[in-house]
């Protein structure tokens, strides 16, 4: 059986995050590092933006830093989402541990999230291309990208949602618009709370998650921490990437 490592569950800003999330996918291309799953919560809450969209059309910059919300742009592609009462994962793997092609990939990883949820009593399914459902609506939304036969997929399970705070932040080209927007996305997606009734501990979360990838990669974590080449990496990617506007404005 393989060992994975374990990072301890990190509470930070949105920046460093991501921050973190390159580093350990640059450690594991330069095979420094073992295969690594982690856990992440945002404060203060972010807005992500995928790689390849535009800051300026997707968020209301002015109107999220009133709210003390963060907005960073990911390395990743996808849309634009907002980090607030959630549990994220971030998961950097060799290629070979996901054999196929990106839309496989995502299916394998995201089953370890569905078998994790399922240890809750909660039944989600994979829905092509990078989300995870339940009942029809989405709990999960999921974000690839890959270096160097390497892959980094990170991803929300949402706690709660709040999608009326979701578009106050997010560019809607009028009301009426914004208002089927929004009766819509509350339509289509869920969360823990929803759909259990009641608030899940954190802790409870993080290790049917880690049984979840326990059980379909047939590996055992071992916890660990980022390495002395990690914390550095981190570092100057914050200080030097996406805490700049150079960054984050790029499109």
């Amino acid at each position: 059986m393989k060992i994975w490592r374990l990072l301890r569950t990190r509470e930070d800003n949105g920046a460093m995050q991501m921050s973190i999330d390159e580093a350990v996918l640059i450690a594991k291309s330069k095979n420094h590092i073992p295969n690594t799953l982690r856990f992440f919560t945002w404060k203060p809450p972010a807005v992500t933006i995928g790689f390849f969209q535009s800051l300026k059309k997707e968020v209301d910059v002015v109107k999220a830093k009133a709210l003390g919300i963060d907005v960073v742009r990911r390395y990743t592609g996808g849309g634009a989402v907002l980090h607030d009462k959630e549990l994220t994962y971030s998961i950097v793997l060799s290629e070979d541990d996901v054999l196929g092609d990106i839309l496989k990939s995502y299916k394998i990883i995201c089953a370890a999230i569905t078998n994790g949820l399922s240890e809750l009593g909660i039944k989600a399914r994979f829905k092509a291309i990078n989300d995870i459902i339940v009942h029809r609506k989405k709990i999960s939304g999921n974000a690839q990208t890959r270096k160097n036969n390497v892959v980094l997929q990170h991803g929300t399970i949402l706690r709660e949602v709040n999608v009326k705070q979701m578009f106050s932040i997010l560019k809607v080209p009028n009301e009426k618009i914004r208002d089927k927007m929004i009766k819509v996305v509350e339509d289509r997606v869920t969360s823990l709370r929803d759909e259990l009734g009641k608030n899940i501990i954190l802790e409870d979360l993080e290790k049917a998650l880690r049984h979840g990838f326990e059980k379909v990669f047939n590996v055992k974590f071992v916890k660990g921490l980022l390495t002395k080449e990690e914390n550095k990496l981190a570092q100057q990617l914050y200080l030097r990437k996406y805490s700049k506007k150079k960054w984050n404005y790029m499109r």
